[in-house]
């Protein structure tokens, strides 16, 4: 994120996203990875609908995975 000049306040945020997602999914090690597209819909879906977060915060949330993958 650095070498694309992110502000540290954008690195704090998707880094804390990215945390979230590797928590929901219970993931262990790189090879959990697999099947990337699905468990970020879950993970989306589950933001919009159990969480209430707002389409904004959606979409950060996604441009946070697009750096893990």
């Amino acid at each position: 994120m650095r070498l694309h000049h992110y502000s540290i306040h954008t690195e704090i945020t998707y880094c804390d996203w990215i945390k979230r997602y590797i928590l929901f999914h219970k993931m262990k090690s790189s090879e959990d990875l697999a099947d990337e597209e699905q468990k970020i819909e879950l993970f989306l879906t589950d933001l919009a609908v159990n969480r209430n977060v707002s389409p904004a915060t959606q979409n950060q949330t996604f441009n946070g995975l697009i750096l893990l993958l």
